[in-house]
């Protein structure tokens, strides 16, 4: 088996195609323009074998964001709580995510791939056995924090190893398997937990789970090669505090503005708290220099923040449908829950099935013939998705959201490929990192918009007099309004992201990990 240390991106390594030296510069260096061979992602075994179990982790760790949210009901039924005491099982799902996430920068850098694979995989295992077991709610909610630690390791990880062992002419094809796992795992999680309600209980949602994330942690502990050599670097304590407090307040605070008015804290408190933290956070990373727990020069780049911009709204979008899609079904369509599972389904196997395909036309073309088209396609979702209505037809759901999984699967992976490539490669723990965790505050964000003006309008339209059903209907109409208007803006933008040269390392300046064989 070749090692997939020979195949290394642009100023990361001592080669450039094969293991040889062609492109090379004085002592071993790369020269800043070394050339790449297209065998260099496509020939070796280790590179794919790689790359192909991390993304087979990261899909069933991602699936878990979402796959307990039409399994509510039954939790709130067998251990007595209420609606608001339920939904923890999500909310401190992605207010871990949000801690976790900046700090795996810091984990790339200092310790082996393979380890950190370990780390995660054992991490998110123990956690769902922890959760298939719980004998009461506080201990599931405990277990959902355990996996969640080792899911926000995991998609920096494979984005880490992916910008470091692939050539660029190659990177939006892999990009776009990537996007599978981000966007399609999380799409048909409410599918998969549907089917398993029908008839198993909702215990059977993470036995589902455990076995696939053994064998992974198993397959992993022999198989992952450590591409990147670690290197001694201190941990900046101060930054992992502010980071947790700021952007786990940021999340509480947006998932807490749907809620009704029982939470335990004012909403103003942690959207304070969390603002000030994270203005602390950026201004201590910015003294920091190379030392930042998460480097913010990623930001220098325009290509990079526009993109980030970008996928924030991307993001808001699919997460918010997400929770918006189903509860229309449910409570507007009055669908059970395995139908509206399946009504979901097509939306996902889209974004699957396009997303290779997609990244194939990155590889040729750049962004500017997918983005635009692509985030037009789900602007033009959102405003067809506002007409729905108690009368409307499951087809026409099911075409509006093929509709703007289609514009999800053309926007995703250019985005994503752009954004990191616009980075120097020293900075790719700590571009993934941002990618990572902007997606888990945007994804609270779009759907606390949601929930909240579908919770304002349906409680106004009851107050009038119209039904439950009505007042459902007439709230997502407000919703995916303001869908639109934002997409909208986003179209606009989408016109000036451009394909960048790929950003060259610069030596000395760095405490990132570099692949082995780098001096």
């Amino acid at each position: 088996m070749s090692s997939v240390a020979d195949h290394q991106a642009p100023g990361t390594s001592s080669g450039t195609s094969s293991g040889t030296s062609t492109g090379t510069g004085t002592a071993g260096r790369p020269a800043p323009h070394a050339p790449h061979s297209p065998q260099a992602t496509q020939g070796s075994s280790g590179t794919g074998l790689l790359i192909g179990l991390l993304v087979a982790s990261a899909f069933v760790v991602i699936l878990n964001e979402t796959i307990m949210s039409v399994a509510l009901p039954d939790l709130m039924l067998e251990f007595s709580v209420g609606a608001s005491t339920a939904q923890w099982i999500t909310t401190a799902f992605m207010l871990t995510m949000a801690v976790v996430i900046p700090v795996s920068g810091y984990l790339l850098t200092r310790l082996p791939l393979r380890t950190v694979f370990v780390l995660a995989m054992s991490l998110f295992s123990a956690g769902t056995l922890l959760s298939m077991l719980a004998p009461a709610f506080g201990v599931l909610v405990l277990g959902r924090v355990v996996q969640a630690s080792g899911t926000a390791v995991m998609m920096p990880l494979l984005i880490t190893t992916v910008m470091t062992v692939v050539a660029p002419e190659h990177r939006g094809r892999m990009m776009g398997t990537i996007s599978i796992v981000i966007s399609v795992a999380p799409a048909i999680g409410p599918t998969i937990s549907g089917l398993i309600l029908q008839s198993l209980s909702w215990r059977w949602m993470f036995g589902f789970v455990l076995p696939i994330a053994l064998v992974a942690l198993v397959a992993g502990a022999r198989w992952v090669r450590n591409v990147t050599e670690p290197r001694a670097v201190p941990l900046d304590v101060l930054s992992v505090a502010l980071s947790a407090l700021g952007f786990a307040g940021l999340i509480y605070g947006l998932v807490s503005i749907g809620e009704s008015g029982d939470a335990p804290l004012p909403l103003w408190l942690p959207l304070t708290v969390g603002g000030v933290a994270l203005a602390c956070f950026v201004a201590r990373q910015l003294a920091l220099g190379d030392r930042a727990l998460m480097d913010l020069r990623t930001f220098a780049s325009p290509t990079f923040s526009l993109s980030i911009v970008l996928t924030a709204v991307v993001m808001a979008a699919l997460f918010g449908t997400l929770v918006l899609l189903p509860l229309f079904l449910q409570q507007a369509l009055e669908l059970d829950v395995l139908t509206t599972g399946l009504v979901l389904l097509p939306g996902g196997l889209v974004m699957g099935l396009l997303a290779p395909l997609v990244g194939r036309a990155y590889d040729a073309y750049g962004p500017r013939p997918l983005l635009p088209p692509g985030v037009a396609l789900t602007c033009a979702a959102l405003w067809l998705m506002s007409t729905l209505d108690t009368g409307s037809s499951i087809p026409a759901v099911i075409g509006m959201h093929v509709l703007m999984s289609l514009g999800l699967a053309l926007a995703f992976t250019p985005l994503m490929t752009t954004a990191l490539a616009a980075v120097p490669p020293h900075l790719y723990s700590h571009g993934s990192a941002i990618f990572g965790t902007v997606q888990q505050v945007a994804g609270a964000a779009g759907t606390a918009l949601f929930v909240t003006l579908l919770s304002r309008e349906s409680a106004a339209s009851l107050a009038a007099g119209s039904s439950v059903t009505e007042a459902v209907a007439s709230g997502a109409h407000t919703a995916l309004v303001w869908g639109g208007i934002i997409s909208a803006v986003a179209v606009v933008l989408s016109l000036a992201v451009r394909r960048s040269p790929a950003a060259q390392d610069v030596e000395g300046t760095d405490d990132s990990p570099r692949p082995v064989g780098a001096h």
